[in-house]
């Protein structure tokens, strides 16, 4: 047998690149060899994507007949970098019938299929030569990390001395497994393992495939200690410091984290354990285990590469608490991934008693499945808590009351699945629920699963509509723009109403040396406490970060969407009639000059619960008096209308006027996106990979007896409709809004008013579809939308609130023929047109719409559709209807109480989640926020270390340092108190290291914080410009933006804004520039004097540190032995004998410190 070559490790990042392309070249290879195979023969035909001019991604081939897709992942920080991702299987699963009879979701007779129909279908899927493997449960991917903590492999995006570590890459046997096909895995894979399929038997593999070998766990238990573990090992030794606080920076934001400052949760984890000066520590090591996560979410982060986050060992506790956090929050390690094992259980399964607890999830949509993966997930990595106290970790289980998973996302398979124009294996399907991804930047966790872990092909949107007025003519774009411009004003007035939100309480670190990358030096300080009273004018809120707070004002709708977002400006408004002429409207002098205004404090105050219908509808008839508004631009105001009731999926006089738009401002950015081939391929991902969860369909819940007070032991019962009884210890309930508002399910006890009183205030909308496939477009394909004008119901009428009942009713049409494969319009309907189209026939909407296409386009014949599908999402005993809003008598905390658990009840679904209500993202952020809280009800809340930051000690031979990294060893007690026989090392450092924090917190409460060495604060005149005209130039980036993107949400990027500024300063006149260079002089004057002082009061505070130390340790006498107690003086640099001296250095700082006795 060859020798493994070993393969020094060179850890750079084009190196690393290099090598893992080199893999990919190898697997590549296999694909190949394997795609000679003949299926006839009982082995897998490989089939690869050959098509060329496909615009969406770059598939390639993949070994083990699974089709494999590379898609670039915008947010890797590595230019060029792809993810490979297993495709999904195109089939529906057997669990997913058609429920054309059973689903009131679907409305058409012509999409029930009878079962000549059904096996027709299922044969022209099978034609894809798409089939996989049952039995691989392998997963191998380019961070080897399933090691024990001693023994772990190196991360991809883990750094260490190459000399310490090599990577053993076994290319012999890469290459000699085309001939052996009973083993064909390479000893080193990015590939994701292939996902169990549940199709029909028609469409299963032969029983002859390949096996390929499962995973061996670890070879030894192994309890991870953050204190034993490696700092440093995943800082790459090449990259800059600047640079890697830019990534890890941009992984926060990636996140949904403010990258320099706590999240509040993490705030009141940490104020009765933190101090100002640690805020930037552990925010600087939380971000780069984002760093990791980001650039990698095919492979878990582990606690050793954490740990490798701190630069010294001084922060691991910091590093512990960051990764536990991220861990159990679902910032990291979510999704389609597995987790390492570090456990062998096999080898002590003996032992373990047969206790197992069970968590049930109610609901197979994205909340549920999110949740249950979590859960599965989080299991896995705690599984040593639960098997060192005899138990195995517990199951989850997932009831889902119709035959299929998705929940309100469901791509109906069409009948015809001659696709056009999409991958091969991908399916025909029109998406009857949620349809859009609104945007993978800035922090949306579906853009690691959908393009960093599954690789799905995806659609780009375009803004690039056409508005058809009644008569079958495009509305001239200018006149449009006119009038949506008048709408976002009228928007904009009612805003002013809107509640006023109380941010959190958290702290912020210091924002240069988080940018620059660097930790900060020096020792602890006063604990920020609850209140933040600990925190001092350099920490806490913008007091160091030069940024001008810029306020945010709505700036009108996002037309893919229907959302509100916000835009920097100022909440004073102009008066009406200055508005309206600088919109570009034709004003008399008389009306310019008089400053004409509306008022709509009257409206506002006549109701106790003011709409934002009637307010807005107010606005538009005031503005009628100043401006003479024709019927056209009543019919483009109220398609604007329209577009804010889909949104909402409500009449817009059923919007609360102070709460409607609550969950402003954190949208996401980037690109809004369809999903190729079915948005259902998103929780079929979650359900079967990395390993299939336990799904049990047609079990719907009818009642619910559980816990309230949440005891150790309690169990909760849920009764299903076919009389199964399941228990379980949690609950996690993510069944519709629509479904609770109805008292579908009954609970035992019934639910505490609080919630009751929440469910009932908040509203619950219904936006419905119907669907056209045809066999030829007669539409423009290049557009993505095409908007359609609805007329009042009395003709050319100018009267507002003729238009209510209409406005709605096909005013939108999705162009899905590049993401369905066949010519297929979307047609919405919302407001009170989705609830009318649920009171009348198919036929008559199926007519209706063909007769509004049939003016639109009237130059060419119309033909009839070759399938329909119309949506009656409000008669879905499974839903109620298709998403949640803020209702008229809404409070502003009911999304919070909707989240909220009771007892051990826990509630997850996008009606749960007020920052991203009635969005998919939403409802998996929600599912993890979940599995959160069951994890900590089983577990317990996170564990501070303590110390948790130990005191920094330098040592003698050493230099003063950034990342000061010796502790000071700690001793048992004098001997005259005897050590007791059941004190375990553990617990008596403990003891120790809570005798030394008494220590530094009566020297700290003398002497304050220990001098910090003076930096270069103010010595840069382009920083001082940059921090003066942010804001500014913030401001005229994204308006830059928005007009080259031609969308009105649009922002510039930080990069941008920096090359802008230094685009300024160049340019800028002498005279600019001079009040900037006379402040970088004077700083420096400043600095150079602190710095000449500097010195001397370092070796002042360590003098007295010392004296006060001696002190105490005299004052309690009965801590530590004598042996130990010189032990601390040596690690001090102060030595014990006759007159003990003390060393030149102190032990607390470089300088040469005055003769101390003892």
């Amino acid at each position: 047998m060859a020798t493994r070559p070993y393969v020094e490790i060179d850890l750079s990042e084009e190196t690393r690149l290099a090598q893992l392309k080199r893999i990919e070249e190898l697997k590549g290879r296999i694909g190949v060899m394997l795609s000679q195979k003949s299926r006839n023969h009982g082995k897998y035909e490989y089939q690869g994507y050959h098509q060329t001019g496909y615009p969406y991604s770059n598939p390639n081939p993949g070994p083990f007949g699974i089709a494999s897709s590379s898609v670039k992942s915008e947010d890797s920080q590595v230019m060029g970098q792809t993810l490979s991702a297993t495709q999904l299987p195109y089939q529906e699963m057997s669990i997913v019938e058609s429920d054309a009879a059973t689903d009131p979701s679907y409305g058409s007779d012509e999409m029930q299929f009878s079962d000549e129909d059904t096996e027709t279908h299922s044969l022209n899927l099978s034609n894809h030569d798409h089939t996989l493997d049952t039995s691989d449960e392998t997963s191998q991917s380019q961070r080897i990390s399933s090691t024990p903590s001693k023994a772990s492999g190196l991360s991809s995006n883990t750094s260490a001395d190459p000399r310490d570590i090599k990577l053993e890459i076994d290319e012999h046997t890469i290459l000699h497994t085309t001939d052996d096909l009973n083993s064909p895995v390479s000893s080193l894979s990015s590939q994701l393992s292939p996902v169990q399929s549940l199709t029909p038997a028609v469409l299963q593999p032969s029983v002859d495939l390949v096996k390929p070998k499962r995973r061996r766990r670890s070879a030894k238990m192994t309890k991870v200690l953050f204190s034993e573990l490696r700092p440093r090992t995943s800082i790459p030794p090449n990259l800059p410091h600047e640079e890697l606080a830019r990534q890890s920076v941009e992984a926060a934001l990636s996140s949904r984290l403010n990258p320099f400052a706590l999240h509040h949760d993490e705030y009141s984890l940490l104020h009765d354990h933190i101090c100002e000066l640690h805020i930037s520590a552990y925010i600087n090591i939380r971000n780069r285990i984002l760093r990791l996560w980001v650039r990698n979410p095919l492979v878990s982060v582990t606690p050793e590469e954490a740990a490798g986050c701190a630069y010294s060992s001084r922060w691991l506790g910091l590093a512990e608490v960051a990764y536990e956090w991220l861990l159990r929050r679902g910032y990291i390690n979510f999704g389609c991934v597995e987790v390492p094992d570090l456990s062998n259980v096999e080898g002590r399964r003996h032992k373990l008693k047969r206790i197992r607890k069970t968590i049930a999830v109610v609901g197979a949509g994205m909340a549920g499945l999110g949740c249950a993966r979590q859960l599965e997930g989080l299991f896995e990595h705690y599984r040593e808590k639960w098997v060192s106290a005899g138990e195995e970790p517990p199951r989850v289980v997932v009831l889902e009351g119709r035959a299929r998973i998705g929940g309100r996302i469901y791509s109906h398979p069409l009948r015809n699945q001659d696709s056009r124009g999409i991958p091969k294996h991908s399916r025909c399907v029109a998406e009857m629920g949620a349809h859009i991804i609104t945007g993978f930047d800035h922090g949306n966790p579906l853009n690691m699963i959908i393009r960093g872990q599954l690789a799905l092909h995806y659609y780009p949107l375009k803004d690039n509509s056409s508005l058809y007025d009644v008569d079958g003519e495009v509305v001239d774009r200018q006149r449009d723009k006119l009038v949506e411009k008048l709408f976002n004003d009228i928007l904009d007035r009612a805003s002013v109403y809107r509640h006023h939100t109380t941010m959190p309480t958290t702290a912020e670190g210091n924002r240069e040396l988080i940018e620059a990358g660097r930790d900060p030096s020096g020792e602890s300080g006063p604990i920020i406490g609850p209140t933040g009273k600990g925190i001092g004018s350099t920490a806490h809120r913008s007091q160091n970060d030069g940024y001008a707070p810029i306020e945010q004002v709505p700036g009108g709708l996002d037309k893919l969407t229907g959302k509100a977002h916000l835009v920097a400006g100022s909440r004073t408004k102009a008066p009406a009639a200055i508005a309206a002429a600088a919109m570009g409207w034709r004003l008399t002098p008389d009306q310019v000059a008089h400053r004409h205004d509306i008022d709509l404090e009257k409206v506002v105050t006549s109701s106790q619960y003011p709409t934002l219908g009637a307010v807005m509808d107010e606005g538009v008839r005031q503005y009628q008096a100043l401006l003479a508004l024709s019927a056209q631009d009543m019919r483009l105001l109220n398609w604007h209308f329209a577009n804010l009731e889909y949104a909402n999926a409500a009449n817009v006089g059923n919007l609360s006027l102070g709460g409607w738009d609550q969950d402003i401002g954190n949208e996401f950015e980037g690109e809004h996106a369809q999903v190729i081939g079915g948005y259902q391929q998103v929780p079929r991902g979650l359900l079967e990979y990395p390993s299939q969860l336990d799904l049990r369909t047609r079990k719907a819940v009818t009642r619910i007896a559980y816990d309230p007070k949440q005891g150790v032991n309690s169990i909760a019962e849920l009764i299903c409709e076919d009389g199964d009884v399941i228990e379980a210890h949690h609950i996690v309930l993510t069944t519709p809004l629509g479904v609770l508002k109805n008292r579908s399910i009954t609970f035992k006890p019934e639910l505490p008013s609080w919630k009751l009183n929440s469910i009932d205030r908040l509203g619950f909308g219904t936006l419905n579809k119907v669907i056209l496939v045809y066999d030829e477009p007669f539409w423009d394909v290049d557009q993505d939308m095409i908007g359609l004008l609805r007329d009042a119901n009395v003709e050319n009428s100018l009267d507002q609130k003729d238009y209510t009942r209409n406005r709605g009713r096909f005013y939108l049409f999705w162009n899905c023929i590049k993401t369905s494969g066949r010519p297929v319009l979307i047609g919405l309907m919302a407001g009170d047109a989705a609830h009318h189209a649920e009171a009348i026939s198919d036929n008559q909407i199926v007519s209706e719409v063909t007769q509004q296409l049939a003016t639109m386009f009237k130059q060419m014949t119309i033909p009839k559709p070759t399938e329909t599908i119309v949506t009656r999402w409000g008669q879905d005993r499974f839903a109620r209807g298709t998403y949640s809003y803020v209702g008229v008598r809404a409070q502003s905390g009911d999304y919070d109480a909707m989240a909220k658990p009771v007892g051990n009840l826990h509630f997850a679904g996008e009606a749960t989640c007020g920052t991203h209500p009635a969005t998919v993202h939403g409802a998996y952020i929600s599912g993890l926020r979940a599995a959160s809280e069951v994890i900590d009800a089983l577990l317990g809340p996170i564990v501070i270390p303590t110390p948790l930051v130990p005191a920094a000690i330098i040592n003698k031979t050493e230099k003063t340092s950034s990342f000061p990294h010796k502790t000071m060893p700690l001793a048992p007690r004098n001997p005259s108190t005897p050590l007791s026989a059941g004190e375990t090392p553990a617990t008596k450092q403990v003891r120790l290291e809570a005798f030394e924090t008494e220590i530094l917190k009566v020297i700290f409460a003398k002497l304050g914080p220990r001098p910090d060495r003076p930096g270069r604060a103010g010595a840069n005149p382009f920083l001082l410009f940059s921090k003066d005209k942010w804001a500014d130039c913030k401001a005229k980036c994204d308006e830059a933006r928005r007009v080259a993107l031609g969308t009105a949400h649009a922002k510039a990027s930080r990069n941008e804004i920096r090359s802008a500024l230094g685009q300024m300063w160049r340019e800028a006149s002498a005279e600019v520039k001079q009040p900037y260079l006379e402040q970088t002089v004077s700083n420096r004057a400043v600095n150079h004097e602190s710095a000449a002082t500097f010195q001397d009061r370092l070796a002042e505070w360590d003098a007295e540190a010392m004296s006060i130390r001696r002190e105490y340790v005299h004052e309690h006498p009965d801590i530590l032995s004598w042996e130990e107690e010189q032990e601390m003086w040596k690690a001090l640099g102060v030595f014990g004998g006759a007159d003990r001296r003390a060393k030149t250095k102190s032990g607390y700082a470089d300088n040469s410190g005055p003769e101390m006795g003892i």
